[in-house]
C-alpha cells in the first residue's frame, strides 16, 4: 500500500422452452455453487478466527489522523503503519523513516494516543513494510538482530498482532524473505513458549488471478520456516491490466480473493498442512483502497464496498481492513484534482457515509480475540470421498477418458468443467495458478442431486443419424433427440456408444453451452 508521494440419455424430448428452463437451473447451480458450498461446509468446519475489522492508519500522514478518538465502532481497532528500516541503520525500526520510536512518542504523542485508544476499549496491530521504504528484513542482514528489531516494536507498543505488508522490491528479495521468515518463526516460537502469543498476518499485493509468484514464494517461505500464519490479507486494489474491461472493483476483488483462496489452500497442502475450505476462507483478509485507487480509472465506490463486504461475510473471511482511515471522507472544495490520490480524503463524494462502517458490517470480532489460535491440519483421506454415479449430476471423472472443452464431471464430490481437451489430469490436483490445470472448479455436488439428463432438441434441428449416411468432422446429428457432433469422418458408428466408450466413439454429445447457443436465436 502506498502513501502519496448432462450425463444420461432419457430419450424424452424437450421443447426449446423446456431446454431453456433446464439450462437456467443448471446454470444457477454452476454460478451459485460457491455460495451453496459455503452454506454446506459451514456445518462441517467452523473457522477458528473471530472475524475482525481494523482500518489502516498512516501514522505519519499530515494532517494527523486522530485514531485515538474513533467516531464509530468501526474505528475501535486500527492497524498502525508503517514500521520500516532507518535509512542509515538497517536494524533500527522507524515510523516511515521520519521518526524513531522515541521521536514518534515526542513529536506525534504516539505512545500516549495508543494508550488512550486502549482506555476506550480499542486495540492496535502494527504493520511492517509498505511500498515506499525498506522493510526491516531487507536492510537488517543478521537474523538475530532482525528478531531483536521486531521485538523492540512489539515490546514498545505491547502488541501481539503484527501485519507484514511486503511489496515491491521487498517482496522480490528472496534472501530478505528468508531472513524475515526465520526471525518471525523464532520470535513466535519463543513468545508462545513463554506463554505469550504472536499473530502474524501477511499482507500481499494481488491481481485478479491472485498472488504473484513472488507472493506465493514468500508465503511458502514463511510456512517452511514454521511460522503459524494467522492469515493472508489480500490487497484488493490497483489491479491494472488484470481487470476485465468494464469490470467493477468489487467483482475484481472477489475474483482476486477466490483465486487467492485456492493458492493459499495449495500452499498449505504443499507444507503438509491440510485445511478445509472453510478454514482457508477464515485465513483470508481483504484490504481495498477506498475511493480513488493509485491507478487511474480504478475507483472503489460505496456500492463496491457493500458488495465486497457481502461476499466476505458470506464466505466468513477472517479479516477486513481498508486503506485507509485517514482517507475516509469526501474531499473538500479546495482539492481539485480528484484523480490524484490524497492521504486525507477518498476522492469521491461519500456524503455522510463512511467506508469503514460499510466494510466493517458483519466483522464483529476483535483483534485480541484471535490470540492463542494454533493452525492444525484437518486431513481428509480422498479414499473416504465416494462419488456415486446415482447421486452425481455429471459423470464421475475417469483417468482413461478424454474430455472436450466444456465437459462437466464430478470428482471427490465437486463439479468441474474442462477448460480445454484433457485426459488423465486430476481435477483436484493442487496448483497455484488457474492456468496450470485444465479443470475449473464449479462447486460441490449438492445434497439430493441426481444425474442431469442430456437435453434433447426438436426434430429438424439437425438431421437424424442413420447408419448408411456419411458424416464429416464437425457434422451434427440427432439421436433420439439428443444432439451429437462428429469428431472425425464416420459412417455406421452409432452415437449410442459415445457414453460407454467416449474415446473410441466418433461422436460426442453437445455440451449445455453449445445447446444454449443453438436455442438462443429462437428466444
Amino acid at each position: 500500500m502506498t502513501t502519496p508521494e448432462v450425463s444420461k440419455t432419457s430419450g424424452k424430448r424437450l421443447s426449446k422452452a423446456r431446454v431453456t428452463i433446464a439450462l437456467s437451473v443448471i446454470g444457477a447451480i454452476a454460478v451459485g455453487g460457491a455460495f451453496s458450498y459455503n452454506a454446506w461446509t459451514d456445518a462441517e468446519a467452523s473457522p477458528a478466527q473471530a472475524p475482525w475489522f481494523a482500518g489502516y492508519v498512516d501514522a505519519t500522514a499530515t494532517p494527523t489522523f486522530e485514531f485515538e478518538s474513533p467516531t464509530s465502532e468501526a474505528g475501535r481497532d486500527v492497524v498502525l503503519s508503517f514500521i520500516v528500516a532507518d535509512k542509515t541503520d538497517g536494524c533500527e525500526p522507524t515510523w516511515g523513516t521520519a521518526y524513531s520510536l522515541d521521536e514518534a512518542s515526542v513529536s506525534l504523542d504516539l505512545d500516549r494516543r495508543i494508550a488512550r485508544l486502549r482506555q476506550a476499549g480499542g486495540e492496535v496491530a502494527i504493520s511492517f513494510g509498505g511500498l515506499t521504504n525498506d522493510e526491516l528484513a531487507t536492510s537488517c542482514k543478521n537474523v538475530d538482530d532482525l528478531a531483536a528489531a521486531y521485538s523492540t516494536v512489539l515490546d514498545r507498543y505491547d502488541v501481539a498482532t503484527i501485519d507484514l505488508d511486503i511489496e515491491g522490491d521487498d517482496l522480490a528479495d528472496a534472501a530478505a524473505g528468508q531472513r524475515r521468515a526465520t526471525a518471525i518463526a523464532d520470535l513466535q516460537s519463543s513468545r508462545r513458549a513463554a506463554g505469550d502469543d504472536l499473530e502474524v498476518w501477511l499482507t500481499l499485493p494481488a491481481a485478479t488471478f491472485g498472488m504473484t509468484e513472488d507472493g506465493t514464494d514468500f508465503v511458502a517461505q514463511m510456512l517452511k520456516a514454521g511460522v503459524d500464519i494467522a492469515g493472508l490479507n489480500v490487497m484488493t486494489m490497483n489491479f491494472g491490466d488484470s481487470m476485465d474491461a468494464g469490470e467493477s472493483m468489487a467483482d475484481a476483488a472477489i475474483r482476486s480473493l477466490t483465486a487467492s483462496h485456492s493458492q493459499l489452500s495449495t500452499l498449505y497442502s504443499r507444507a503438509d498442512i491440510e485445511l478445509s475450505d472453510a478454514t482457508v476462507w477464515g485465513k483470508l483478509g481483504a484490504t481495498p483502497m477506498i475511493g480513488q485507487n493509485d491507478n487511474k480509472g480504478e475507483i472503489l465506490s460505496l456500492a463496491d464496498a457493500k458488495k465486497l463486504n457481502t461476499f466476505s461475510v458470506e464466505h466468513k473471511l477472517g479479516r477486513m481492513s481498508m486503506w485507509s482511515l485517514n482517507r475516509d471522507a469526501t474531499c473538500g472544495p479546495n482539492y481539485v484534482d480528484l484523480e490524484r490520490v490524497s492521504d486525507s480524503c477518498s476522492g469521491i463524494d461519500q456524503g455522510d457515509t463512511k467506508f469503514a462502517d460499510v466494510l466493517a458490517s458483519g466483522f464483529s470480532g476483535r483483534i485480541a480475540e484471535n490470540l492463542g489460535n494454533v493452525t492444525t491440519s484437518e486431513p481428509v483421506d480422498p479414499a473416504d470421498i465416494v462419488d456415486d454415479p446415482a447421486t452425481s449430476p455429471y459423470p464421475v471423472w475417469a483417468e482413461d477418458s478424454s474430455y472436450l472443452k466444456g465437459t462437466k464431471i464430478v470428482w471427490h464430490q465437486n463439479v468441474y468443467q474442462a477448460k480445454w481437451w484433457t485426459k488423465g489430469e486430476l481435477p483436484d490436483n493442487p496448483v497455484l495458478n488457474a492456468w496450470e490445470t485444465p479443470w475449473l472448479l464449479i462447486g460441490p455436488v449438492l445434497p439430493g442431486e441426481t444425474p442431469i439428463e442430456q437435453p434433447t432438441l426438436p426434430d429438424g434441428t439437425y438431421p437424424d443419424w442413420t447408419g448408411t449416411a456419411i458424416f464429416e468432422k464437425g457434422a451434427r446429428v440427432l439421436f433420439d433427440g439428443v444432439p451429437f457432433e462428429a469428431k472425425w469422418w464416420t459412417q455406421g458408428d452409432s452415437p449410442e456408444a459415445a457414453s460407454s466408450d467416449p474415446d473410441s466413439s466418433p461422436w460426442v454429445p453437445l455440451t449445455l453451452d453449445q445447446i444454449a447457443q443453438v436455442i438462443a436465436p429462437a428466444k
